[in-house]
């Protein structure tokens, strides 16, 4: 997905920006520019992988302000914060946020080029996981009550005669159910089910 990439680049210095920007599409990337963070928050579309370049301080809202404004509206692109103003504290805090990176102006373009490399690479990692999740989840929405309750007994580790006399069924029935189970999470084994219902982030408590 690396070619459907974009690069954002948010900073009011204009000519800097500009820079940034014949760098960033010199790479081989899809470049968007912003002067302002509303800016940014007006007009980004956040659809494809990418990650957003950020300056530190500007007029208005300052680039830490408009990190913790995206983490707010789930908007998780990657950020790598930008600044000729450099300090530990602000540094440290937007790197326990989870920014990629804090780099000092002017920065080298080869240093640049390989931060934006592993902060693409990071957010196609994260929307591929994502794309698993909501597809376990599917799995596990298509189970019915019966077939949920059954299930969490198995990822529990109860034999069938077990979730029989807990569930007040009989043995082939819940086989029966066990089997459903199987073929709807698309589980060969019991540690395959287990491993499906944490790719969905299910647990036993949020089981039917």
């Amino acid at each position: 997905m690396a070619e459907t990439a974009k690069v954002y680049i948010v900073d009011d210095d204009a000519m800097f920006a500009r820079g940034l920007a014949r760098l960033v599409g010199a790479a081989g990337w899809q470049v968007e520019v912003f002067n302002s963070a509303a800016e940014f928050l007006g007009g980004v579309d956040a659809g494809n992988p990418g990650c957003v370049l950020l300056d530190v301080r500007m007029p208005g809202m300052k680039g830490p302000e408009l990190y913790r404004a995206m983490l707010a509206r789930d908007m998780h692109l990657p950020v790598i914060f930008l600044t000729a103003h450099g300090d530990v504290p602000t540094s440290v805090d937007v790197m326990k946020m989870g920014a990629v990176d804090f780099l000092e102006k002017p920065v080298s373009g080869d240093v640049l080029v390989g931060t934006i490399r592993v902060a693409i690479a990071r957010d196609e990692q994260e929307r591929s996981r994502e794309r698993e999740r909501v597809e376990m989840r599917g799995r596990f929405e298509r189970l019915s009550r019966r077939e949920g309750e059954v299930m969490q007994h198995v990822i529990a580790g109860r034999l069938n005669k077990q979730i029989a006399a807990e569930l007040g069924i009989s043995v082939k029935t819940v086989k029966a159910h066990r089997a459903k189970v199987m073929q709807k999470m698309q589980a060969r084994s019991v540690p395959e089910l287990l491993a499906v219902c944490r790719a969905a982030g299910v647990s036993g408590a949020q089981l039917p």
